[in-house]
């Protein structure tokens, strides 16, 4: 994948959650449509051309050699939440010269298309249906300093709390411009039945 353009976006799938409400392992690998969850966030991305991205996670990365792309640990912060993903994330994509960074979790697999656009310019995050996703979020790569600072100090390693700080501002997506919640994180079986319903609806809905 080639590098961004100076002042380009990259993507950060967060790829470590555990699915221990959904028979344990890793959330994002859990099959939607004969496809792992990932594959379709991963698919939603890809729509933007030139867009590099990688997963955040923690353990063996050989479990994502599969998707072909760098998969980023927590480093000198692991354990201290997601936040420590979102570092790791902002290094990587200094390192390729981009000036911001898109986060998504890895368990929510029907993200708009255009979605980096839309949160256009950083540092916003989205909202829908009453509720702000602060790791949906367009994140500014200058913010690196001040989170590594944040998570070298003892205090909160809330997402909301630095997002507060850094001053995201909330994008709303209104449920009505969706065929779906596009934001619905698979957390438990029902959530994984509704995920399935809204697929077969999409797919019902494309064959019109």
């Amino acid at each position: 994948m080639t590098p961004p353009p100076p002042g380009g976006v990259c993507a950060l799938v967060l790829a470590g959650g555990g699915a221990r409400r959904l028979g344990g392992g890793d959330k994002p690998l859990l099959a939607l449509g004969g496809r792992p969850l990932l594959a379709h966030v991963l698919a939603r991305l890809g729509a933007a051309a030139n867009m590099p991205i990688a997963l955040s996670a923690n353990g063996d990365p050989a479990r994502f050699a599969r998707f072909g792309l760098p998969v980023l640990d927590d480093g000198a912060f692991a354990g201290q939440g997601p936040l420590a993903g979102v570092l790791a994330g902002l290094d990587w994509a200094a390192g390729r010269g981009a000036d911001t960074l898109l986060t998504v979790p890895g368990d929510t697999p029907f993200i708009p298309c255009d979605l980096a656009a839309r949160l256009a310019p950083a540092p916003s995050c989205a909202a829908s249906g009453g509720r702000v996703h602060h790791l949906v979020a367009l994140w500014p790569v200058a913010a690196r300093a001040a989170l590594r600072c944040r998570l070298a100090a003892d205090g909160p390693r809330s997402v909301a709390a630095f997002a507060a700080v850094l001053g995201l501002r909330a994008v709303a997506f209104a449920a009505a411009d969706q065929p779906c919640d596009p934001f619905l994180n698979v957390n438990t079986p029902e959530d994984l039945a509704s995920a399935r319903r809204m697929l077969d609806r999409a797919g019902e809905n494309a064959h019109r």
